[in-house]
């Protein structure tokens, strides 16, 4: 399983012969567990933790925010490696991406059989899923009935979709935003979990199980957002003429603005 991992985290050298020796003894399952801020994607991925150590394995999660976390003292009560990776100023999405393989390596380094990453969503815009790893979407049902229409390519693209907090609303609400994650991704498999009584996780660790490992090259699910822009590379001032880039006016027109 695959867990986003933290800006801190550097492991020293190479230890991709490791993870591939793990794939081939059966192990190196992949999870990508991104979603909606507040939705409760860890207290979810605890319940799951704790269901597949009861199953017998061995999982390690890299947890990937922007600026602060305390989450990993949570996971560290579990008994099972954290790492945490800090995006600062870049986005947690880009930051999780580019530092995938440093997470392999990571939970090869702990001798993990599956390796979790919980993402901080930000955008939107953007999925953080590779194809071949399992692609979760946690999503708060008490943000609305058109909220799952919102969310994007983190939902779209996901394989399943894991329905939180569904105790605070009725029946029928749950029922309309089930609807309406089925009109955004068709094809995903929904589970209603609860983040304090562990509801649904063990339906969320027995799909984590039987996901096939992942062997060779991976690339996302959907394409990242345009282009770099000056605002991407710190610029502060606000006024048009001092932006390069591609760029997207109010009326839709987009153009490419520089040399």
């Amino acid at each position: 399983m695959v867990v986003e991992i933290a800006s801190e985290l550097r492991p020293e050298g190479s230890l991709q012969h490791r993870w591939q020796e793990r794939l081939q003894d059966g192990g190196g399952l992949r999870l990508v567990a991104a979603g909606t801020p507040g939705s409760g994607k860890t207290s979810v991925l605890m319940h799951a933790v704790k269901d597949l150590i009861r199953a017998g394995h061995h999982p390690a999660l890299v947890k990937i925010d922007c600026m602060w976390t305390e989450d990993d003292a949570r996971f560290k009560r579990l008994d099972v490696p954290v790492a945490v990776g800090l995006s600062r100023d870049m986005c947690p999405d880009h930051y999780a991406i580019y530092n995938f393989q440093e997470m392999m390596d990571w939970a090869a380094a702990q001798k993990a059989d599956i390796l979790l990453n919980e993402t901080a969503g930000l955008c939107l815009r953007c999925a953080p899923y590779p194809d071949k790893a399992l692609a979760i979407c946690v999503i708060d049902v008490t943000t609305g009935p058109n909220s799952p229409l919102k969310v994007g390519p983190l939902l779209t693209t996901a394989d399943a979709a894991v329905m939180t907090k569904g105790d605070l609303v009725s029946q029928a609400e749950r029922e309309v935003f089930r609807e309406r994650i089925i009109e955004a991704n068709p094809g995903c498999r929904i589970i209603e979990a609860n983040g304090l009584t562990g509801k649904g996780s063990a339906e969320l660790a027995e799909l984590i199980r039987s996901w096939p490992d992942v062997e060779g090259e991976m690339v996302l699910r959907h394409n990242p957002p345009l282009a770099i822009c000056t605002l991407c590379t710190g610029e502060l001032r606000v006024s048009k003429e001092h932006h390069r880039g591609v760029l997207r006016h109010l009326d839709g027109f987009m153009e490419y603005v520089g040399e």
